[in-house]
């Protein structure tokens, strides 16, 4: 292999600059990344300083004669079957290439993966190699991270009112009224996007212990002023002796269901088949056979509507 790497020298020494920056697109040396990359939000062993732009220059020339055939171009593994080095928990842990060092001087063998025979760098060599690699790392986002660049703004205003005004009398009236619970609807959320996802979803969860209309006490606005609050799930358990509790659900299943008093005391009930008979009360039942139904110029003419509501 060692053979190949030097006999591909000249040509990866010219094409190296091209195909990868010469800093990797890192961010300025002397100090930790800026932006999104890995050089923030990760463990301290992970976080290091760049080095200088000559070093990284080197780094990246000592890269592609001694490495890109194995690792890539853009180090996620090459031709050669080599690593992802940027995903590589030695390269993620590694400082100054103290870590990296010893496998370049002394190989690696493992099972199942294509061998990397010793190669005879200076150290030195090496540390650079390793500051290039950082520098590559430093401008990557964590896995599920944005893409670089500015915000998006995402404008999903673009339904129409007018008929959004009249899916609402025919699907929403019965229950909502833009003169009473939804008045000034528009004022409350910071943007048509929470505007929009707080229709659909019934304007919050209610019930569970510590959730909004529970336990937790009311939610607030992002203004700091009390939203509304939903009206929990609440049911009746009449027992088989005929004696009827009522209560916020908190719990139900095949087995066992429980509610919270008036009082706050919980009472549970062992059900067998239709022992003891419930009837529960679900505000946003509305809300949940409303989903099946809803499509997306329904959506979004409803939204368009409601950021009139101010």
């Amino acid at each position: 292999m060692r053979n190949l790497i030097a006999a591909a020298a000249a040509l990866l020494l010219l094409t190296s600059l091209s195909s990868v920056s010469a800093d990797g697109g890192a961010p300025q040396a002397g100090g930790p990344p800026q932006g999104g990359g890995r050089g923030r939000g990760t463990f301290p062993a992970q976080q290091r300083e760049l080095a200088s732009p000559e070093t990284i220059q080197r780094g990246n020339t000592l890269y592609g004669i001694n490495c890109r055939l194995c690792h890539g171009a853009d180090l996620r593994g090459g031709d050669l079957g080599g690593i992802n080095l940027l995903r590589s928990q030695l390269v993620l842990n590694d400082q100054n290439g103290e870590l990296i060092y010893p496998v370049v001087h002394e190989g690696r063998n493992r099972p199942g993966q294509p061998a990397m025979p010793p190669l005879p760098l200076p150290e030195e060599d090496v540390k650079a190699i390793a500051a290039y690699i950082h520098s590559v790392a430093a401008t990557m986002a964590g896995q599920g991270g944005p893409p670089p660049g500015a915000a998006v703004e995402l404008n999903i205003v673009v339904g129409n009112a007018a008929a959004g005004q009249k899916y609402f009398a025919a699907n929403c009236a019965s229950c909502h009224s833009v003169d009473a619970d939804l008045k000034s609807i528009a004022a409350r959320y910071p943007s048509p996007v929470q505007l929009q996802n707080a229709w659909v979803a019934g304007g919050g969860g209610g019930g569970g212990r510590g959730g909004r209309g529970g336990r937790g006490g009311p939610a607030a606005d992002s203004n700091g002023q009390g939203a509304r609050v939903p009206k929990p799930v609440t049911v009746a358990v009449t027992a088989a002796d005929g004696q009827r509790y009522e209560g916020r659900l908190d719990r139900i299943d095949d087995f066992q269901v429980t509610l919270i008093q008036a009082d706050g005391t919980l009472k549970s009930f062992r059900r067998t088949g239709n022992v003891p008979a419930l009837q529960i009360t679900d505000p946003l039942e509305g809300h949940k056979k409303l989903l099946v139904k809803l499509t997306d110029k329904d959506m979004h003419d409803v939204t368009a509507y409601l950021v009139t509501l101010k």
